[in-house]
């Protein structure tokens, strides 16, 4: 199992309507409004790494009023 952050910027006022919708998304943790640089932050798990990408590109960044995403893996040191 793969796991990572997903930090995300928004549109002005659109974090928590993306937080909501990201945090319906099938492998999706907890999504949470947060201030500072980012506006969002998300705690997903993939089985692989290939699978988290596409968890990502075709399923985060396509929620609406997201504009960056930084996607942080989980290591085990």
């Amino acid at each position: 199992m793969v796991q990572a952050y997903i930090l995300i910027q928004t549109e002005v006022g659109k974090a928590s309507i993306v937080a909501e919708a990201i945090g319906k998304l099938q492998g999706v943790i907890q999504a949470e409004d947060v201030t500072g640089p980012y506006d969002v932050i998300v705690r997903a798990q993939a089985d692989t790494v290939d699978a988290l990408g596409r968890l990502v590109v075709a399923k985060v960044q396509q929620v609406e009023g997201i504009t960056r995403t930084l996607t942080c893996p989980v290591v085990h040191l």
